[in-house]
């Protein structure tokens, strides 16, 4: 028997998007399913009528989705439709508010970046949810770098510790392999 196929889209900033794909990937592989991955920046995706689900995944960027992401869910509309789909953002921000305990914040922004998104290209996903990511202050601009230079006090405050200089991972990794497995369940 053939194994369902699985295409895994992203578009990523500071790569916290591209290494939750790969865990993503990794765990439904395992689960049996072939994976292909296309990181929207360096490839050009044709066709997606051999795959039984897509998973579009994004980071964040001052609410923003990759232009990538973007990009892909419009040009795929009318397929997306009749598939199997899931959606997810990766936001360094939601370890903060989680640890503010900004439950309305994470609330608006899973609606305006997730269900509205799937609304907006009438996609009926099977899930979609938003991961934590990184904070790399050593690619963000300075302009940028000034205004979200007084959330490190919250990171250290939040548990979170520097992965390497001026880097700071904010995900949860066995909550994404939750997630995939879940969806491994779905197909």
């Amino acid at each position: 028997m053939e194994k369902s196929k699985i295409l895994i889209a992203y578009g990523t900033r500071y790569g916290a998007t591209a290494s939750t794909i790969e865990e993503i990937s990794k765990v439904l592989q395992g689960e049996g399913f072939e994976v292909k991955v296309a990181n929207l920046k360096e490839e050009k995706v044709k066709d997606i009528s051999k795959f039984e689900l897509i998973i579009i995944g994004s980071g964040m960027r001052m609410e923003m989705w990759t232009s990538q992401a973007k990009a892909f869910l419009k040009k795929f509309s009318n397929e997306l439709k009749k598939k199997k789909v899931a959606l997810f953002v990766s936001s360094g921000g939601r370890a903060l508010m989680e640890h503010k305990g900004e439950s309305d914040e994470i609330i608006r922004i899973n609606k305006k970046y997730l269900e509205d998104k799937a609304t907006k290209y009438e996609l009926n996903p099977i899930s979609m949810t938003m991961f934590g990511g990184i904070w790399d202050f050593n690619q963000i601009s300075k302009i940028y770098r000034k205004f979200i230079e007084a959330e490190k006090e919250n990171f250290i405050a939040a548990g979170f510790k520097e992965t390497e200089p001026g880097v700071y991972d904010t995900r949860n990794w066995d909550e994404i392999r939750k997630w995939a497995n879940e969806l491994a369940r779905m197909i």
